[in-house]
């Protein structure tokens, strides 16, 4: 792999400003028109409460709701359109989907809202597949992430804070795990290849390769085989010098 893999297109910057932007559309909707669309949540273990699988992450409590988590998907989204482009779309949906019937297994009984959930299915896809391929530019990525939201891991667990969704949060990052071992990536895999290995290289011309034979033979060139002159053209000076020579050596050529 090389990194022309990774090549900037519109959609890096056009999915994540339209997703956001869908999500304040949504809530101009909610406080324009006064639309209760709370009740359109997860609610847990309930059978209309499975229509907040699809509808739960375009909805949020207030602006303070909305603003945090708007500023992490424009970055996330962003991170998986770049480096992630043929997972993304899949990512994102099953992302929502899987995340939300978790939730809807696990929640407390109350209403659960919000794009959390996907922010979390990011970040673990991120984090985890970084890792996984190996590639350095995705480790990098993957290390990143966890710079910028490790904090994020405490809010996984319950008591943390009673008025947050510690199951949406826990549902995404289960979720986005999961599908950083489904979706494969072998493109990202970079093999090694060696100097002998490439179509163009020439054995003769190599530096290393001239001290063997036609059969993989050593040949050791012994310095008394080497005629003077030879080994002295190596020196632009008439001095002559001397290198890792005993006493007893210096006297007996002096």
């Amino acid at each position: 792999m090389n990194d022309n893999h990774f090549k900037f297109s519109y959609a890096v910057i056009g999915l994540p400003v339209f997703f956001v932007l869908f999500l304040w559309i949504v809530y101009w909707f909610q406080i324009r028109f006064d639309f209760d669309f709370y009740q359109n949540g997860i609610y847990p273990r309930d059978f209309s409460g499975l229509q907040g699988i699809l509808f739960s992450p375009f909805i949020h409590e207030n602006i303070s709701h909305l603003y945090n988590n708007s500023i992490p998907l424009l970055v996330l989204l962003a991170a998986m359109q770049f480096f992630y482009p043929k997972q993304t779309v899949a990512v994102i949906g099953y992302g929502i989907l899987f995340s939300g019937l978790i939730t809807w297994i696990i929640g407390r009984e109350n209403y659960h809202i919000g794009a959390s959930g996907l922010i979390y299915v990011l970040v673990s896809f991120i984090f985890f597949k970084g890792i996984q391929t190996g590639y350095y530019r995705l480790v990098a990525l993957s290390l990143s992430i966890i710079l910028l939201y490790g904090g994020m891991i405490w809010y996984v667990f319950p008591d943390v804070d009673a008025t947050i969704s510690w199951e949406g949060h826990l549902a995404g990052f289960i979720t986005g795990f999961v599908l950083s071992l489904f979706y494969k990536t072998p493109e990202y895999a970079k093999p090694i290849v060696y100097d002998w290995q490439k179509p163009d290289f020439k054995p003769e011309e190599d530096a290393f390769m001239k001290h063997f034979d036609e059969n993989g033979n050593f040949v050791n060139t012994k310095v008394e085989e080497v005629e003077e002159e030879t080994l002295f053209s190596y020196f632009s000076s008439n001095v002559p010098v001397y290198y890792d020579i005993t006493k007893k050596d210096s006297e007996d050529k002096l």
